[in-house]
């Protein structure tokens, strides 16, 4: 039986020993899914508080089922977490890179963290062994980076193992459902690593499997993201049009929407999140360093980038037509997770806007059940006291709570002429303005 074949059958009957590098957001729950599936895995993570609280069970996640099904294969012994990726690799016959690659200070992306997992896992590499990437890279990354390292420092040949590229394909809120339901492109090094690479991800999915070359890969996923990113920045210069005119874009982009071969997003004070804001770097960092032009992707980044700024415009005209300054005023500002659900306050658009807020000598509050951060503004647990003789309430996060707030109570503790900002568009404005509220959203001309 040739060395693929053995990898194969051990595939197939769960016996292959899986190693995860990173347990973050993606790869604490591609550790838990594929020992939940029966196979012996170990998690790695450089982060000691992260490995003990996956050992004691004492992890703060709020995504659904995740706890659970931890709890689940760490009791059954499925799943262990340890901090040395030598040593995981050496007992693996599986390896899934799933470390960040965020940006630097200066917007480049930072493979530090994929480098050091590269060089770790090529000196425990072995014979026979099958490695994927899972982190989402620049275009050229897995020729350029990983099979370079894993090649020079463990001084196999290429023939020796195998190396594929399977970027993830999860929204936070939904990583569980999505991770076993949604199709999954398999980049392989060649022909062989994508189709081992299929079997592994087939034992752990109902989606489709698509097998591509790596560089197709690379750039597909990063074009997923890539395109959500222009559409959101259309979405938000159609509301800075509508401002101007006088129309309302959610009503615009409702009627516009009803055409078959139109999809237009929902506009917003901003984009955030760890991929939204980094993917179309990412896609366009070795060809801008080579002299391209970006002429759509990088202006709509930075439309995305500048809405922050433009809701507190809004803000500011708010509280001027209300006779009353930015200094001093009470800000309450709703939510500062970077979307609805979720308790993850990565690249969220209230961090600018609170600090600018702060910055104007504004008193801000902030309230949000599901994170903890508060970008160094006041953070309340009790809504009401929040809002008692607040000037402005503030929407930066969709949380469904939110949606269902009691306005009317929310009116009676404020101060008189009482005025929300919604950056989300979750209120409808005439319900608002008719509850006695000064009226402000993202693309609503009044």
């Amino acid at each position: 039986m040739e060395v693929s074949e053995k990898l194969i059958e051990k595939i197939r009957m769960k016996k292959a020993h899986i190693a995860v590098l990173g347990l973050g957001h993606v790869g604490l729950p591609t550790a838990a899914i594929f020992a939940d599936a029966g196979y012996s895995v170990t998690g790695t993570d450089v982060r000691n508080e992260v490995v003990n609280a996956i050992s004691s069970l004492k992890l703060d996640t709020q995504e659904p089922r995740l706890y659970e099904m931890i709890r689940r294969v760490v009791g059954a012994g499925k799943l262990k977490a340890i901090v040395d990726t030598v040593l995981a690799t050496k007992q693996a016959d599986v390896i899934l890179i799933c470390v960040q690659t965020p940006l630097n200070e200066s917007g480049e992306p930072d493979l530090s963290y994929l480098e050091r997992a590269s060089r770790d896992v090529a000196e425990g590499l072995a014979k026979g062994n099958l490695v994927v990437v899972v982190s989402t890279v620049p275009p050229g990354t897995v020729k350029n980076l990983v099979a370079a390292i894993l090649k020079r420092e463990s001084g196999l040949k290429f023939s020796d193992f195998w190396l594929a590229y399977c970027p993830e394909r999860i929204l936070p809120g939904k990583t569980m459902q999505e991770f076993t339901k949604n199709a999954r492109i398999i980049g392989g090094f060649n022909l062989e690593s994508a189709e081992i690479a299929a079997e592994l991800f087939n034992s752990v999915t109902k989606g489709k499997i698509l097998i591509a070359d790596c560089l197709s890969a690379e750039v597909a996923k990063l074009a997923e993201n890539t395109f959500r990113d222009v559409n959101i920045a259309f979405a938000n210069e159609l509301a800075l049009i509508c401002e101007q005119v006088g129309a309302d874009v959610a009503e615009v982009i409702r009627l516009a929407n009803t055409h078959p071969r139109v999809n237009i997003h929902k506009p917003a004070c901003g984009v955030g999140g760890p991929c939204l804001t980094k993917d179309p770097c990412l896609l366009l960092h070795s060809v801008e360093k080579r002299g391209y032009d970006s002429r759509l992707i990088r202006p709509s980044r930075e439309l995305n980038d500048y809405m922050p700024d433009h809701t507190v415009k809004l803000l500011i005209e708010a509280l001027t037509k209300a006779g009353k300054n930015v200094q001093g005023s009470k800000i309450v500002v709703l939510g500062t997770a970077y979307k609805g659900e979720v308790g993850d306050p990565t690249n969220s658009p209230a961090e600018k806007i609170i600090c600018k807020l702060l910055d104007l000598g504004a008193q801000v509050v902030v309230y949000d059940p599901y994170c903890k951060e508060s970008f160094g503004a006041e953070r309340v647990e009790d809504l009401l006291k929040a809002v008692d003789g607040a000037d402005c309430v503030l929407v930066t996060t969709d949380h469904r709570i939110f949606k269902e707030l009691n306005l009317e109570e929310i009116k009676a503790l404020m101060n008189e002429k009482p005025i929300i900002v919604d950056g989300k568009r979750i209120f409808d404005p005439e319900q608002t303005k008719n509850l006695g509220f000064a009226y402000y959203g993202i693309g609503y001309g009044s």
